[in-house]
C-alpha cells in the first residue's frame, strides 16, 4: 500500500485516533447507541451537553498529568 509509506499518513492516523476516542466514549460510557429522544432539536442538545461532559473529563485529566 502506497500510502502508508508517506509521514502524512502516519500524522493523520494519530490525529484520527484522537477524533474516534470521543465517538468511542460517547458510545460507551455516554450510552450513544440509538438516539434517546424524537426532534432534532433534543437530540442535539443532548448531543451537546454529553460532548461538554466529554470535555469536562478530559479537561481533569489533562490537569492530573504531570508537566
Amino acid at each position: 500500500m502506497r500510502t502508508a509509506r508517506h509521514e502524512g499518513y502516519r500524522v493523520s492516523q494519530r490525529i484520527r485516533k484522537r477524533v474516534e476516542e470521543v465517538f468511542g466514549w460517547v458510545k460507551t460510557v455516554a450510552g450513544a447507541r440509538k438516539l434517546r429522544y424524537c426532534g432534532v432539536e433534543r437530540n442535539q442538545l443532548w448531543a451537546e451537553v454529553t460532548l461538554a461532559g466529554y470535555n469536562l473529563v478530559r479537561l481533569a485529566k489533562l490537569v492530573e498529568a504531570p508537566v
